[in-house]
């Protein structure tokens, strides 16, 4: 009886982990609520469709306000003395030590302003927008932009600070044109603006930006959005974030300002008034086009009427007017901007895939072969509060690359593929979101690894759940209650899921070696498993896929812990009943099921606990290749053996000291 499946996989297979901006450390919702997840998913894609035929990309977020604002501060605060590239190259290099230090096991970790990436990053951007420029899908705007008067400069999104103008957006931090939540606005429509520089009111002051039409797509990704919210396997954050921004757009007034828009309600261009239903303090102006609704705002303020608007799809923005950025390419004569670090941070991972290509000694135009593809995928792990640049802008901004008709939503085979988003939703800190920023510090990554092992925070970031809802994060030794953190009572949240790996796991895993050791000469023997042992390994492993299938990452751990205790329990069961009646074929037999179900939970827990389950497949002396691997009947262990072996129905296992631990525990828990 061999392991078959009925589930599709592509060809090959891309796997994205967002990127962390250039400006700080890693603080652990990084890792946790991106890195973690999307490790786990490359891991388990290598060992099922052969690690050759996946990239696992990401890199530094090198352009951007947020890396100018913390140099400025670096500088001014901290006596930085370098450059703004050699700032960068700093927090670049603790990024990647940290990824590193949590076995994130990337393809590539460059940035977009780094290295042999960052050059093709350029070249990329140059094709792309040059690109969409040639289809017709990009406009040369004058828009305005704030000035500080007292600085004498323009100021960058970051430098401006406010509240959200989006009707319902419960954000408490705006910047010039989006807030913290990823809503998108016109800056003049910020709330109280304040320059971060001097605290002035800023001024506004006309710009001139490459625009993307983005508003031409909504019938496109209303087809797209309304197909995710059919698909099973779809997260409803995705669908439902992007439906939010494809209404027509309106306007919200004040009912007790109703009497001052009738006096200039003529003034307005063609809309739907629609009345405040139940408690609602606002009624709400309907307009077909997002150009008439922005002439209909400039009316409002006109007559000193508040407003605010609501979501919807509006251009965008794809130059700035800072140095400090990647260049777009002249075009209709204009060749001083800058690309916004938005755009060119949703086709980056094109530009990484490329350079790692490269890196393997690959064309650099081999990217096709993975982001052009119908026989590819492409995974795209990032945060809920990303969805409107990944699952709004980057669809239509894929759409308008087509060589073809873009009028469609599905490209053709050789345009660049709609991708598969897993937006994972917030990590907190407690009862806060975790936010280097904000006002509760959380952990660093680096911290963390002061108190838990990799394994541990792995398995247990994973278990919590960010597929399905936002969930605290509560290690112990950072609890605030010093009572609390010190009472040996009160257990330690961080350690459920890492008990299954160093309790019973590790168990299982040294039973089989020290038994082997012991009364087979250091041999793992050879057979057949039994039928119904073979039958309940093929049973987790269809349950896995079809869970890995979804990417619902936390019933893998619940599916792993039913798994590996019925496996120990099958163990502890077998040796008792074998000694008891001193049956060395029994014996024998069960320690052949023990080391067929080690190997199935050793594979299948490689994603999430990469290093003792390594340890573990180099004590069975086997070729890694071959033990994470699902190209195999799984039948028994011969088929990972020589012929010599299978012939003297034994293998030769690397002996495992006493007291050795494949999941060890943190020294600190030792206290």
């Amino acid at each position: 009886m061999s392991y078959t499946s009925e589930l599709t996989w592509p060809a090959r297979a891309v796997v994205t982990a967002g990127m962390p901006y250039g400006n700080k450390k890693l603080h652990f919702g990084h890792v946790a609520g991106v890195f973690v997840p999307a490790d786990a998913y490359a891991r388990f894609l290598r060992d099922r469709i052969g690690e050759q035929n996946v990239l696992f990309v990401s890199g530094t977020d090198c352009f951007g306000s947020p890396i100018q604002e913390g140099y400025r501060k670096a500088c001014e605060n901290e006596g930085f003395e370098g450059t703004i590239v050699d700032y960068v190259q700093r927090n670049h290099d603790a990024q990647k030590a940290t990824l590193d230090a949590y076995d994130i096991s990337l393809s590539i970790y460059e940035g977009s302003g780094i290295g042999r990436a960052g050059e093709v990053h350029q070249r990329v951007t140059n094709d792309l927008l040059e690109k969409l420029h040639e289809n017709g899908h990009l406009r040369l705007m004058e828009t305005l932009q704030f000035y500080d008067p007292e600085a004498g400069q323009f100021l960058n999104g970051r430098q401006v600070h406010g509240y959200c103008p989006v009707q319902g957006c419960k954000s408490e931090k705006a910047y010039a044109d989006e807030c913290d939540l990823g809503h998108q606005f016109d800056p003049a429509d910020l709330i109280k603006p304040t320059s971060s520089l001097t605290g002035c009111v800023p001024e506004l002051r006309p710009v001139r930006n490459w625009y993307f039409d983005l508003p031409n797509f909504r019938e496109q990704l209303s087809e797209i959005a309304e197909n995710l919210e059919a698909d099973p396997e779809v997260r409803p954050v995705v669908s439902q974030t992007a439906k939010e921004f494809l209404v027509p757009p309106v306007i919200y007034v004040k009912n007790e300002l109703e009497a001052d828009y009738r006096a200039i309600e003529s003034k307005l261009p063609a809309h739907e008034f629609h009345a405040a239903e139940g408690n609602k303090q606002s009624f709400e102006l309907e307009f077909a086009n997002i150009e008439s609704r922005d002439a209909a705002r400039d009316e409002l303020t006109a007559a000193g009427i508040r407003f605010r608007t609501g979501k919807a799809l509006v251009p965008f923005r794809i130059s700035g007017n800072v140095e400090w950025g990647v260049k777009v390419p002249e075009m209709e004569g204009v060749d001083d901007l800058t690309v916004w670090c938005w755009p060119e941070s949703l086709w980056a991972p094109v530009s990484f895939s490329a350079a790692a290509l490269e890196a393997r000694g690959e064309e650099l135009s081999a990217a096709r072969d993975w982001w052009c593809n119908p026989d590819a995928r492409v995974y795209q792990f990032i945060g809920q509060d990303n969805l409107y640049f990944y699952g709004v802008a980057q669809p239509a901004l894929w759409m308008a690359l087509e060589s073809g008709n873009a009028e469609v939503a599905y490209p053709q085979p050789g345009d660049l593929q709609q991708t598969t988003l897993i937006a994972n939703h917030h990590i907190l800190f407690g009862k806060v979101k975790a936010s280097s920023s904000g006002a509760v510090k959380p952990p660093s990554a680096d911290q963390l690894l002061e108190h838990y092992t990799v394994d541990q925070l792995r398995a247990h970031w994973l278990g919590l759940g960010l597929d399905v809802k936002s969930v605290g994060f509560k290690p112990k030794p950072f609890e605030a209650d010093e009572a609390k953190r010190n009472d040996p009572r009160v257990a330690d949240p961080v350690l459920k899921e890492g008990a299954l790996l160093t309790n019973v796991f590790n168990r299982l895993a040294r039973s089989c070696f020290y038994e082997a050791q012991k009364n087979f000469e250091g041999f793992m023997p050879l057979g057949a498993p039994a039928a119904d042992v073979v039958a309940r390994c093929h049973k987790a492993m269809a349950e896995y896929e079809a869970i890995m299938h979804k990417a619902e990452l936390h019933s893998v751990m619940t599916l792993m812990d039913d798994f590996i205790r019925w496996a120990q329990k099958h163990w502890a069961d077998g040796i008792k009943a074998a000694e008891g009646a001193d049956d060395a074929d029994m014996r024998r037999q069960i320690l052949v099921d023990s080391f067929f179900t080690l190997r199935v939970a050793t594979l299948l827990m490689h994603p999430v606990a990469p290093d003792g389950c390594e340890k573990i497949v180099e004590h069975l002396g086997l070729p890694a290749e071959r033990v994470f691997s699902w190209n195999a009947p799984f039948e028994g262990m011969a088929e990972l053996c020589d012929a010599a072996d299978v012939e003297a129905c034994r293998h030769a296992i690397v002996e495992l000291p006493p007291r050795t631990d494949f999941f060890a525990k943190h020294e600190s828990q030792f206290k």
